[in-house]
């Protein structure tokens, strides 16, 4: 069988051909050391058909800079680039170009600036920026292209789930379900994004959580196919893990079989001084079944075990769910609010491919150069505006009102003066005939968002622990307008530039065209 090196494709060799090829010629041309500078941004939020997300969670870009801090061109790697050919049976890449990778080529001159991973971003502002040699930006779009889209596109699944529950706690169980190792860097920006736990072993290991977990329907229909009964199947299962048991209990019946049966193992519990946890509806109309379980628990004196309920779940469903609970509780004696605290949502696929929006746009263009030691801001034009992308180097401020929700978050030039003391004119990046005036007595605060995270080769920023990313996103939330939060029809926040911005923009697209 074969062996395969993961620190081949998982290393430096982790990009797409044409990043190489075009590496190749820069070097050809003396160019591969010219100073550039790389916008990493997305253009649109996630549209899950039904519904879509008004806002982002930034993540994975923790995972990214590891990446860049243990990749290098080795011996394999190059013989690997040695041997390719092109259709004539001619070498694709030069021994020159081989040997200035091998020995010369490094990240030393790379500086990155990106908005921190756990806050709220939105389209068409840069996350992350590159500066530094054009071999080397060029070089890593591939990686940091596809550790940033998609952990952030998980992250804000996540957090929009959430933000649905009213606070109650989150399980993330995608890992059978993702796609092939996705299912760590997924894990992990469920985590940032709101999952409290996930059932993932080796990442709850890696960032320091407790992994969490119910049973297996296949044990129940064993204990079956055995000659004994779910009974015994919940006694086994509870008797194993006496203060940490989920019982699964919809297998065979779940309210002629399943709950009753937790109840008579629930009881026996009680009896030797264990507190049962709770049970699970994976299956059927779970806010009909969570209502008739929790009175049946009620009845028997259990009115503090969790339901926890999963099978295909998301922000709109559960919303559903909770919509239909504060309706029927009611019916059957039960107070709607008791009961939606009592419950624990187990999501996985949904999550963990972002179902319906299953790929974050983001991108990576050049927005300017270094020429004759002066900065050269550059465009690419495109039939529709909106792809057309904002050029030169920037900064990036989120406006805050005297209610210190976020109001706009305003791109400058990078030479700009931060704004202060003043009334500011936001123009939109695209619509010459959209502008805003933000009066400067109905500001409360500016915010610098882009922090430097890796500085000529070395990473210089201290990242912080998964509880902490967490307060953030929690924190900007909470600065976030109720509006732009909405599962339908989100309000669009403004995402803006400053005058001198656009009016270059609009300089230089009337010279390009």
């Amino acid at each position: 069988m074969r062996k395969f090196n993961n620190d081949i494709y998982d290393g430096i060799l982790f990009t797409d051909q044409y990043q190489l090829v075009m590496m190749q010629l820069y070097f050809t041309h003396g160019y591969h050391e010219t100073e550039v500078q790389f916008d990493h941004f997305f253009r649109s939020y996630p549209d899950y058909g039904s519904h879509k997300a008004g806002y982002c969670i930034n993540a994975g870009l923790e995972w990214f800079i590891d990446w860049l801090n243990n990749v290098h061109f080795g011996n394999e790697e190059i013989e690997f680039l040695r041997s390719q050919k092109d259709g004539k049976g001619n070498r694709i890449f030069r021994d020159d170009f081989l040997t200035w990778l091998e020995k010369d080529f490094s990240f030393d001159k790379l500086t990155i600036t990106a908005i921190p991973e756990g806050r709220v971003v939105h389209a068409n502002e840069p996350l992350t920026s590159v500066r530094g040699s054009l071999a080397a930006g060029q070089l890593i779009e591939t990686a940091l292209l596809n550790k940033l889209n998609f952990q952030t596109l998980i992250a804000t699944k996540a957090s929009r789930i959430k933000e649905t529950t009213q606070g109650q706690m989150v399980l993330e169980f995608g890992a059978r379900r993702a796609h092939d190792t996705g299912a760590n860097a997924g894990a992990r920006a469920a985590l940032i994004g709101g999952a409290d736990f996930t059932s993932n072993v080796g990442i709850s290991h890696l960032l320091g959580y407790p992994p969490k977990g119910t049973q297996a329907h296949s044990m129940i229909q064993f204990f079956y196919a055995m000659g004994m009964s779910e009974f015994d199947a919940f006694e086994a299962f509870a008797g194993l893990y006496p203060d940490s048991s989920t019982l699964l209990v919809d297998t065979i019946n779940t309210l002629e079989s399943g709950v009753p049966n937790a109840i008579r193992v629930f009881e026996k519990m009680k009896k030797k001084g264990n507190k049962p946890v709770g049970i699970r509806l994976d299956s059927g109309d779970l806010a009909y079944l969570a209502i008739r379980s929790a009175k049946m628990l009620n009845e028997a004196g259990f009115e503090d075990v969790s339901i926890v309920l999963s099978n295909e779940l998301d922000e709109l469903n559960i919303w559903q769910i909770i919509t239909q609970i504060e309706h029927d509780a009611p019916k059957y004696g039960l107070d709607p609010d008791k009961l939606i605290k009592r419950l624990v949502y187990g999501v996985g696929t949904r999550l963990i491919t972002s179902s319906g929006s299953e790929a974050l746009g983001g991108v990576y263009k050049l927005i300017s150069v270094k020429k004759d030691n002066a900065w050269k801001p550059v465009i690419k034009i495109s039939d529709t505006k909106e792809k057309i992308p904002v050029p030169a180097n920037k900064q990036i401020y989120r406006i805050y009102d005297t209610n210190n929700k976020a109001t706009c978050d305003l791109l400058c030039l990078e030479d700009e003066e931060k704004p202060g003391n003043k009334d500011i004119l936001a123009r939109h990046p695209n619509d010459t005939d959209k502008k805003r005036l933000l009066k400067h007595e109905t500001i409360s605060q500016i915010e610098t968002l882009h922090k430097t995270i890796f500085d000529k080769g070395k990473t210089i920023y201290n990242f912080p622990t998964i509880d902490e990313i967490r307060n953030v996103r929690i924190n900007d939330l909470e600065k976030l307008d109720a509006g732009v939060k909405r599962l339908i029809n989100p309000h669009k926040y403004h995402v803006s530039v400053s005058e001198k911005l656009f009016d270059l923009k609009t300089k230089l697209i009337t010279e390009m065209e």
